[in-house]
């Protein structure tokens, strides 16, 4: 497995010593995040335990096909050459050479960002704006980020109803680091994309905040699927996972992890790597509640509607954002403009992102009526019904996390620590952050080398 450039560490013999007697590292979860985390640290001599909670490894980044050819991937479609390459999947990767996305509005499509920015009354909502603010006060909620960034006509018809959907909260109740994943220039996006145009590649846009963008970095899709990279992270961690085995508790002694308890029994620990949802923490902790804060923290429920559909190119590009649809939808992929394999020839995937609360109409509805709400909002595509054929429906309960404003102070807190020694968390769901899966690998190495650090230092 590699690391960044210039910071791979030799395995001393004296590491491996110092790891006898020792109680082995435990990480809670076998996706992407935990099983870098164990292979990590098993490169290194530490020993290490993973408890699993359901039947099989990758968590969320797993890929399913059914028996007509059509490909479903439960969360990322497709990750970078970079994140491949250091796993050491790079020569099972198919280079995607498209990917674009567009805004539905008023019944015109937009490319995006630049189509949006040419209407009139867009621009000069911004100019406006930036006229009046006052540099000085900061932005409190991420409605005062985007009013700043885009004017407040922008804002108020494009970002503030996808935020709205997407979340679940009022955009004026959610915290300015919403906004963080959109910090590209519009200058910096214009020249990727042209150098995607000449390479023939999509070049990664927005996908790594942790590495630097550039040409390099395109993206690609795994044969095999996204799954194929929690796989090449097991090679080597034969006898670590325990599958079927959700830990229900986590031992605290003063302010220092000691152990887990799981399958009704207790297993000594020297640190414990947990990628479960923050929220969920403070009922797993025991011995401390200074993680009680962590209890109100909100995940975003989301149903996912894959529509089998006849023909290709329904969709202007990619991916289509639906501010104004009036549906039950924000979001629509059709992925296999971008990836032709994931669906049979002449036919295509439309992806349908509802967002929702657990247990209320949308969640509950059945797959076809989800399919027929949906139908009924695609009557811009030309016979939408009659392309029909039929639909797969994935349901998460914590598909994203929402920072609201009233705990965005402890959410940043927790980010800096846990403030119990030992206890580390990461993965997108364990640092509840807006993380995609390159950032989840290189944060998580980060991790890692502090986690050995304070290790060392301890035995000392």
């Amino acid at each position: 497995m590699s690391e960044r450039p210039g910071e791979r560490r030799p395995v001393r013999a004296a590491d491996r010593r110092g790891e006898r007697g020792r109680a082995p590292v435990v990480v809670i979860g076998a996706g992407l995040a935990g099983l870098t985390a164990a292979a990590y640290l098993r490169r290194l001599g530490i020993r290490v335990r993973v408890f699993e909670a359901g039947p099989h490894i990758a968590g969320l980044a797993k890929t399913e096909r059914d028996p007509e050819g059509f490909v479903y991937d439960f969360g990322a479609h497709f990750i970078t050459n970079r994140l491949a390459a250091a796993i050491g999947v790079g020569a099972h990767c198919r280079t995607i050479k498209h990917y674009g996305e567009t805004v539905r509005l008023e019944g015109r499509t937009y490319a995006y960002p630049m189509g949006l920015m040419r209407r009139a009354d867009f621009i000069l909502s911004a100019i406006r704006r930036r006229a009046i603010v006052d540099e000085r006060r900061p932005p409190r909620t991420a409605a005062d980020v985007f009013r700043l960034r885009y004017g407040d006509a922008l804002a108020r018809r494009v970002a503030f109803p996808l935020l709205e959907a997407w979340s679940g909260a009022p955009a004026d109740k959610l915290a300015p680091s919403v906004a963080a994943a959109l910090q590209h220039g519009i200058g910096h996006t214009l020249l990727l994309k042209l150098d995607g145009r000449l390479t023939r590649r999509a070049v990664a846009i927005g996908y790594s905040h942790e590495m630097p963008e550039s040409p390099n970095v395109w993206h690609v899709y795994p044969m095999g699927g996204v799954a194929v990279l929690c796989q090449r992270l097991l090679e080597g961690l034969e006898g670590c996972i325990e599958l079927n085995s959700p830990v229900q508790q986590i031992m605290v002694d003063g302010d220092r992890v000691v152990g887990v308890r799981a399958g009704g029994q207790e297993h000594a620990a020297s640190a414990v790597v947990s990628t479960a949802p923050v929220h969920v923490l403070p009922r797993l902790v025991v011995g401390t509640d200074v993680l009680r804060p962590l209890a109100r923290f909100r995940y975003r429920p989301m149903v996912f509607v894959n529509l089998r559909m006849e023909g290709r190119g329904l969709l202007p590009d990619t991916v289509l954002w639906t501010p104004d649809a009036g549906g039950p939808f924000f979001r629509l992929t059709e992925t296999p403009l971008s990836m032709p394999w994931l669906a049979p020839r002449g036919k295509t995937l439309l992806v349908a992102d509802l967002g929702c609360e657990v247990g209320d109409e949308i969640w509950r509805a059945s797959d076809e009526e989800l399919a027929d709400r949906c139908l009924a909002h695609l009557d811009w595509i030309p016979d939408a019904r009659r392309r029909y054929r039929g639909c797969r429906v994935m349901r998460s309960p914590i598909a994203y996390p929402v920072h609201l404003a009233e705990y965005e102070d402890d959410r940043q807190r927790f980010a800096q620590s846990t403030g119990i020694r030992g206890l580390v968390s990461v993965g997108r769901n364990g640092e509840f952050a807006h993380l995609l899966m390159e950032d989840v690998y290189w944060r998580t190495l980060d991790a890692m080398r502090r986690l050995v650090a304070d290790r060392a230092a301890a035995a000392a």
